[in-house]
């Protein structure tokens, strides 16, 4: 039997055991670590029940960032500009617990067990929704499984131009209309007819096409540069780093360090967290987000032109007749 089919067929062997094990790895091992770390929330009123308030928080020691406010509208405020995820008031009556489960619906019911669990027993602790997940989707899970698909089209899109020979300004072009595209198609599914995000029609079409772009142009740039290993290596990065990292289906705050912050700045991640701000806040909280998009989309995008550029040289120089390449006799 030949040495090189052998090779293969050990390759082959070795090689779906460890994608199987960084599968399990990527995805398995964040979610059964959830829990806070860091977790932004506030806490409003006047001393001395807010500070019983937040010595509560404080007992489990690096869980949550406490930040303080006057009063609940000021928390209310922080609510809805993304800066926390909940806050308990102190009031003459109680606590009162504010949340937002369009944040995280997660976290919404972590806010809750704590506060509820940590009141005087038969205590009643009133719990407002200061901006509610869409009744289509309560729980997220629509919102949370959409970062899958698009981190899929953005790598089929990537490989699809590389494999077609597209190069150049061609390709680059080929992909800001397929992004475009698929920002549309998704929106008309999940805004107009599912309902599951709520926000204004174009803006969330012109995320989910940015998130995508970004995806597609650096799997796209990598093969342009590194050839069609690039696209797995793009494929690797995107889907099983940048979903299993990327924090939607709960919070970045609830993953283990430093996945939560590592899968910010990977587009799945970046998108998701841009997607959320667009269709409930009104846009708060995205300009981050955003730049961390168009950064990814923009490098893609020059790797994918200079490879066209230096792949286009080197045909035409090979293309050359041989008297063309030769210097010629002198004397």
């Amino acid at each position: 039997m030949p040495a090189a089919p052998n090779r293969r067929a050990v390759a082959v062997i070795l090689l779906v055991p460890l994608i199987v094990t960084l599968s399990l790895w990527a995805f398995s091992w964040p979610a059964a670590r959830i829990a806070p770390r860091e977790l932004p929330v506030g806490v409003a009123g006047s001393a001395p029940a807010a500070d019983q308030l937040q010595k509560a928080f404080e007992q489990r020691e690096g869980a949550f960032e406490i930040h303080r406010y006057a009063d609940a509208e000021a928390a209310r405020e922080a609510i809805e500009d993304r800066v926390v995820y909940g806050a308990v008031v102190a009031t003459g009556k109680g606590p009162q617990l504010l949340t937002a489960s369009a944040a995280s619906p997660v976290v919404a019911q972590l806010l809750t067990e704590a506060v509820k669990g940590s009141a005087p027993a038969g205590a009643d602790v009133p719990v407002t929704d200061v901006v509610a997940a869409p009744k289509a989707d309560p729980r997220g899970a629509a919102l949370g499984a959409s970062i899958l698909p698009l981190a899929l089209a953005g790598v089929a899109a990537g490989a699809m131009v590389t494999l077609m020979g597209l190069r150049g300004s061609r390709a680059a072009l080929t992909l800001v209309g397929a992004a475009g595209l698929v920002g549309m198609a998704a929106t008309a599914i999940a805004h107009s007819w599912l309902g599951v995000v709520t926000g204004d029609w174009w803006t969330e079409a012109g995320v989910i096409g940015l998130t995508v772009l970004a995806i597609a142009s650096t799997v796209a740039g990598l093969a342009a540069l590194l050839g069609t290993k690039g696209i797995g290596l793009g494929a690797l990065l995107m889907v099983l780093l940048g979903n299993s990292f990327s924090g939607v289906t709960s919070a970045p705050e609830l993953l283990p360090e430093p996945v939560g912050a590592i899968g910010q700045w990977l587009p799945p991640g970046a998108g998701g967290s841009l997607l959320r701000s667009a269709a409930f806040f009104d846009g708060a909280a995205a300009s981050g987000a955003a730049l961390i998009l168009a950064a990814w989309a923009v490098v893609g995008l020059v790797a994918v032109l200079m490879g066209g550029r230096g792949k286009a040289g080197a045909e035409d120089a090979a293309a050359a007749p041989d008297h063309a390449r030769e210097p010629a006799l002198t004397g």
